[in-house]
């Protein structure tokens, strides 16, 4: 069965900062149509930096959808035409001050598909130094340090929440073997 739905028309809704909403107008694989509302995102990393000791680096920050704090891996948003691997550098170094001695892909996630096109790139950092974090103006975090198999138990519990911390976790946990 063919399942790819052709675009008829677009329509933005809002165009902020960040976020861009359209509703489309879509003809269905059977031929009928439908609207779909879509979230246009730039696009994000983050990065599970892993020091000598097996601790990894987290933030900790308010997140105001869920009005909460909540413990992440470093992570930002891509600007316009920004290389991944370049940005998660970047955000790295800004939010905790590390730089990786070296680093891998963990792959893309899709964290919501049904409306929103958005695409994190998760990295694996290693071989840590460390100077001094420049946070983004208006930026609030804290940095903490935690044992990789304690983060892995998080994960599992179902404490962290956050979907690109747990699926960088879970491959890392998987890739490493620890």
């Amino acid at each position: 069965m063919e399942l790819t739905e052709k675009t008829i028309s677009s329509e933005e809704i809002f165009s902020g900062r960040i976020l861009h909403i359209r509703r489309d107008t879509v003809e269905l694989p059977g031929g009928g149509r439908s609207f779909r509302e879509v979230v246009d995102h730039p696009g994000g990393v983050c990065v599970l930096a892993l020091d000598d000791e097996n601790r990894v680096l987290l933030v900790r920050q308010f997140r105001y959808p869920y009005e909460k704090v909540l413990t992440e891996l470093p992570a930002g948003k891509l600007e316009i035409g920004e290389d991944p691997e370049q940005a998660a550098l970047r955000e790295l170094r800004e939010e905790t001050g590390a730089v990786p001695g070296t680093f891998q892909s963990l792959g893309e996630l899709y964290p919501s598909p049904g409306y929103c096109g958005e695409i994190i790139r998760m990295y694996l950092a290693r071989e840590l130094t460390f100077g001094e974090a420049a946070l983004d103006e208006g930026e609030f975090l804290n940095v903490e340090r935690m044992d990789f198999a304690r983060l892995v138990e998080l994960v599992l519990s179902g404490e962290i929440r956050d979907a690109k911390t747990i699926a960088a976790v879970l491959k890392a946990k998987l890739l490493l073997g620890i």
